[in-house]
């Protein structure tokens, strides 16, 4: 790469930092009311959850060779006691040392992947989702830079495979299918993509694809090209 392309690129994800430094997120249409004077965790601190019911992934953003955004993806070992097999953001539960959920993404995503922290350039932080058994989980964005930089350490105990799939393909109807369930009531559409890299198969689905489907429409600053339907329950105020 000439120091040219090189500068454009870095320009570009420069570009990209400020756009997401300066985002603020609307509220969510889907979120389920509070009775008065009941509170949340936003509203002392987002962080004053318990640990044991908080969690934050990493969603780290570079520059691939044809210049599209790419985001970092693990494969779960089939034999963990929870999400085996499943593709996943780095990040993990909260810890009581951890000084907030930026800590805790960073922290996870160096003892999953072997990524410094120092090589990531965290940006925001959006809007928690909580999972059907009341986890808290909170997209932290971070951008690389030097993707060359990072020289990926797998944990031999958490993660299978690293790979990198294109930001983009979270707003397109391609290689996307969708079921129906239901939640008190409530319906809505669990997504799924598959994606090939480097000859193996990977599917993404449930929180981890909604948490992208979220991050793509803020970053490219438009919606999915397909009905995305929600579950109320990500949106609920704990």
């Amino acid at each position: 790469m000439d120091s040219n392309n090189a500068g454009d690129r870095s320009g570009r994800l420069e570009t990209l930092a400020q756009q997401l430094r300066v985002y603020e997120e609307k509220p969510d249409e889907n979120e389920i009311p509070r009775s008065e004077g009941e509170t949340t965790s936003q509203d002392s601190n987002l962080n004053a959850v318990s640990s044991t019911k908080r969690a934050a992934v990493l969603i780290c953003i570079f520059e691939g060779n044809d210049g599209d955004l790419r985001v970092i993806l693990t494969k779960r070992f089939s034999t963990l006691s929870s999400h085996s097999g499943d593709v996943a953001l780095p990040g993990g539960k909260r810890e009581e040392t951890d000084a907030d959920d930026v800590e805790t993404a960073l922290r996870e995503a160096k003892e999953e992947i072997g990524l410094d922290p120092s090589l990531v350039n965290v940006v925001t932080v959006l809007h928690p989702f909580v999972t059907k058994i009341g986890m808290t989980v909170v997209p932290v964005i971070g951008i690389l830079s030097e993707r060359k930089a990072f020289i990926p350490v797998l944990s031999t105990d958490e993660v299978e495979a690293m790979f990198d799939a294109p930001l983009e393909m979270f707003l397109k109807d391609e290689n996307r299918r969708e079921v129906e369930k239901e939640w008190m009531g409530d319906k809505y559409l669990l997504h799924f993509f598959d994606y090939e890299a480097e000859g193996k198969e990977y599917m993404i689905w449930a929180l981890t694809a909604g948490i992208l489907i979220k991050v793509a429409s803020v970053v490219y600053q438009r919606l999915p090209a397909f009905s995305e339907r929600r579950p109320k329950f990500w949106s609920r105020s704990l």
